[in-house]
């Protein structure tokens, strides 16, 4: 009998620590915009959102958008891998100033810790648009940085 309450202690613990990971597996992060923000294909209004990836074993480069508690999935986007030179500890998102009343555009997002991340897919005239409008790359709980490969040089 002790035995097996062992074996069923063990086994839970198990599910547990496998459990735990999910989160990371499928990316999930929220993310709050104060104003209203463009990704592809649409505008979303400032709100928080729940970021988390379709299928990271099939594809890891589609990227779901749903309500804060999931219950309205507002787009599914294929993106591109990216990488950063600098992981960080929090999520950190890349964001392309239109200006002229436009919001920003969102370009990539990096899940915390890791070096690759997923960029966003936009038309090709409207990839070529952002790419010359100013970015910043924003850390959560960190200051805004500008983009200084990307900042207005047209690349």
């Amino acid at each position: 009998m002790t035995r097996i309450a062992v074996g069923m202690i063990i086994a839970f613990t198990l599910f547990f620590e496998l459990a735990a990971h999910a989160d990371e597996s499928n990316q999930a992060t929220t993310i709050t915009f104060s104003q209203p923000i463009q990704i592809p294909g649409q505008i979303l209004p400032a709100g928080t959102y729940s970021f988390k990836l379709l299928d990271s074993n099939s594809d890891p480069n589609v990227v779901q958008i749903f309500n804060s508690d999931q219950t309205h999935l507002y787009a599914t986007l294929q993106t591109v891998a990216t990488e950063r030179q600098d992981p960080t500890g929090d999520t950190a998102i890349t964001l392309a100033e239109q200006g002229g009343g436009k919001p920003d555009a969102l370009l990539k997002w990096f899940y915390p810790g890791r070096d690759t991340g997923h960029e966003f897919v936009y038309s090709g005239q409207q990839e070529k648009q952002l790419a010359q409008d100013t970015q910043q790359t924003i850390v959560a709980n960190q200051q805004p940085t500008s983009d200084s490969e990307t900042t207005g040089s047209g690349n």
